[in-house]
C-alpha cells in the first residue's frame, strides 16, 4: 500500500509523520525499521503516528523508534504533531491536548511558531523510572567495563541517566551510552545524557537515546538534564539548552510542579512511500 507522510524536524531530530484521522494505519517493527533507514528508506530519528483520540484530547500521539520499538514519550516529536495538525487544519485552536503512553501533553503553538509544551511532572523514584535501585539518592555509581560513572535518574514519561561532564566534545557518548543502555539496570533501557554546565542559565548536552543511537537533539532529555542540574544547584530560573541540532528554553518551577519546554517544529517535505 502507498501512504502519504510528512518529514518533520524539531531542531535536528527528525521525524517521518503519518496522518491517520482518516485511513488507520498499523506498522510492523520491520515497516519502522524501512521507514526510518537512510539508504533504503526515508530516514529519521523517529516514526510518528496521529491517530483520533477515543477521549477528550485533540490527537493520540504515538512514537516508534528505529529499531521499530514503541516508546511514551517525545518532546521534540510532539511540538512537530502540534504544528502538523494546525497546519492541516485538523486543529484550529493554539492550544493542542495530546494523548499519550505517558498520559497527556499540552501543546501551545505561539504567535512566534514555536510551540511551548507542558511536559508533564518530572519522576525521581527508582521503581518509577524504572530503575533497579532501593532507594532514591540523586547520584548513582556503577561500573561499566573499567569505568566507574556517575549519574542521576529521572521519568519524563521515558527514563534518563544523566552524567554532569567538563566537555561534551570529548565524551565517550558512542561507549559509555550503549554500556549503559545494556547494563540491565534499567530494566526499560534508558536514554544516557551527557551534560556540560555553562552558568546558571544554561548547558550543553548530548543524548544516547535507546532504539536510536545519539541524535541532534532530544527534548524530554533536556527536560530531564535540566531537573537534575536544577536539583543540585547548578541552574535556576528559565534555562537554554544548546544541542547539537539547536536551542531550547526550559522552565520548572520545582518539585511536584510540570516542566515547561519551547523550540520550533519545522516541516521539511511531504512525499508517498510503498509499505
Amino acid at each position: 500500500m502507498e501512504r502519504q507522510f510528512t518529514k518533520m524536524h524539531g531542531i535536528g531530530n527528525d521525524f517521518v509523520v503519518f496522518d491517520t484521522f482518516k485511513e488507520s494505519l498499523s506498522l510492523s517493527r520491520e515497516q519502522v525499521r524501512h521507514i526510518a533507514d537512510r539508504q533504503y528508506g526515508i530516514g529519521c530519528d523517529q516514526v510518528l503516528l496521529l491517530e483520533p483520540s477515543e477521549g477528550v484530547a485533540d490527537v493520540r500521539y504515538r512514537i516508534f523508534n528505529t529499531d521499530g520499538g514503541e516508546v511514551m514519550q517525545c518532546g521534540n516529536g510532539a511540538r512537530c504533531a502540534a504544528v502538523y495538525l494546525k497546519e492541516k487544519g485538523l486543529v484550529t485552536k493554539n492550544e493542542i491536548i495530546a494523548e499519550t503512553g505517558a498520559g497527556q501533553l499540552i501543546l501551545n503553538i505561539e504567535n512566534d511558531g514555536c510551540v511551548t509544551v507542558n511536559m508533564g511532572v518530572p519522576q525521581f523514584e527508582p521503581a518509577k523510572i524504572p530503575l533497579q535501585i532501593d532507594e532514591y539518592s540523586e547520584q548513582y555509581r556503577l561500573i561499566l567495563g573499567e569505568n566507574e560513572i556517575t549519574f542521576s535518574a529521572v521519568s519524563m514519561g521515558n527514563p534518563h541517566a544523566i552524567i554532569v561532564i567538563d566537555d561534551i566534545d570529548t565524551a565517550a557518548v558512542d561507549i559509555i551510552g550503549p554500556e549503559l543502555q545494556e547494563n540491565g539496570i534499567f530494566p526499560e533501557s534508558v536514554n544516557v545524557g551527557f551534560m556540560q554546565i555553562l552558568n546558571q542559565r544554561a548547558f550543553k548536552l548530548r543524548v544516547y537515546e535507546r532504539g536510536s543511537g545519539e541524535t541532534l537533539a532530544c527534548g524530554s532529555g533536556a527536560c530531564a538534564a535540566m531537573v537534575i542540574a536544577c536539583q543540585q544547584g547548578y541552574l535556576e530560573g528559565t534555562i537554554d539548552a544548546e544541542l547539537r541540532g539547536g536551542h531550547l528554553t526550559l522552565r520548572w518551577a520545582g518539585e511536584g510542579e510540570p516542566v515547561l519546554m519551547a523550540g520550533p517544529a519545522t516541516t521539511v517535505f511531504e512525499g508517498k512511500i510503498e509499505l
